[in-house]
């Protein structure tokens, strides 16, 4: 990948309501990588966002711009669009991390394009940006037990426990991210996807 900008959103609900829940893992991962490069998260009502920069020092410099969508999770492509737009980013530079209900807790695929898989933030993420090929962070979180529907699961708060796997789980996610701008997809896909 070239060393141009990049936009990394981590989709998830705002509010303490969500904070401890299964959704939010994508708002974790952009928080690590904000942290792990000493940068903070503001405001930005015209973006629909909490945005924060960072750039990635290697060969070749790379800038992540990393984005909380203030939308709910069904209309984050609303602030996607937004965030997109005001930094000039194309929908190809465009890496969204998201909680998967068809991968197991502990797994973790990167992939360019691609469904919906029923994800109400992909959905408004595609027809926002009118494509859906942009890369995806897709951070597993098993499917529901029993007959407990999809929904109730996703947004149920975790215990401590299940909440630091997830965090692991975020924080790889984050190294993906990392691997992803500056080593390119295929070999992301050879060192993440399980």
């Amino acid at each position: 990948m070239s060393n141009s900008s990049y936009l990394v959103v981590g989709l998830g609900n705002p509010g303490p309501t969500y904070e401890f829940t299964r959704h939010n893992v994508g708002f974790w991962a952009v928080a690590d990588l904000a942290d792990r490069h000493g940068s903070s998260f503001s405001l930005s009502s015209r973006q629909r966002a909490e945005v924060a920069g960072v750039t990635l020092h290697g060969p070749a410099p790379v800038k992540l711009i990393l984005a909380k969508p203030t939308t709910f999770m069904n209309d984050s492509g609303a602030a996607v669009k937004a965030v997109a737009s005001f930094h000039k980013i194309p929908a190809d530079h465009v890496i969204v991390i998201h909680d998967e209900l068809d991968l197991d807790a502990g797994r973790l695929r990167v992939k360019v394009g691609g469904g919906d898989n029923g994800h109400n933030g992909l959905k408004s993420i595609r027809a926002h940006l009118g494509t859906g090929d942009f890369f995806r962070v897709r951070v597993g979180i098993g499917r529901p037990p029993g007959r407990q529907q999809a929904a109730d699961y996703v947004l149920s708060k975790l215990k401590p426990a299940q909440l630091d796997e997830l965090r692991v789980d975020a924080a790889v996610a984050a190294d993906a991210v990392e691997s992803l701008v500056q080593d390119g997809l295929t070999v992301t896909q050879n060192r993440f996807n399980g």
